[in-house]
């Protein structure tokens, strides 16, 4: 599956488990974010370790933040998922966010380069 407008693109890579995140992503509340939402689900259906890498997202707007840490709190719960975030030291969003969804999970794997 994948999302790809002029603004930002997001798809599922299943042979490296990754789903990859690029571009201005801020989409208006938690319903256009559902599909995203949608996606990552899948994703980790699929998968016991699942990477999501936002090194090339360079906005996430407040509902995608929200999205994302309901994302991880589902994937906590279940227990049996292994969960890496990828980010960016030099995206200034991504070194105060990706940390707080740490806080939420924390067996979550942070890389930030």
């Amino acid at each position: 599956m994948e999302f790809k407008t002029d603004d930002y693109s997001i798809w599922y890579e299943e042979a490296a488990s990754t789903v990859y995140f690029r571009g201005f992503l801020r989409l208006d509340g938690m319903e256009e974010y559902q599909p995203v939402m949608d996606l990552l689900l899948s994703a980790v259906d699929q998968s016991p370790t699942l990477v999501l890498n936002l090194q090339e997202l360079e906005f996430l707007n407040s509902s995608g933040i929200s999205m994302l840490s309901m994302f991880v709190v589902k994937v906590r719960d279940r227990g049996d998922v292994q969960l890496i975030l990828q980010g960016s030291n030099k995206v200034l969003w991504q070194t105060k966010s990706l940390r707080n969804l740490q806080r939420l999970m924390p067996s979550l794997a942070l890389e930030l380069t």
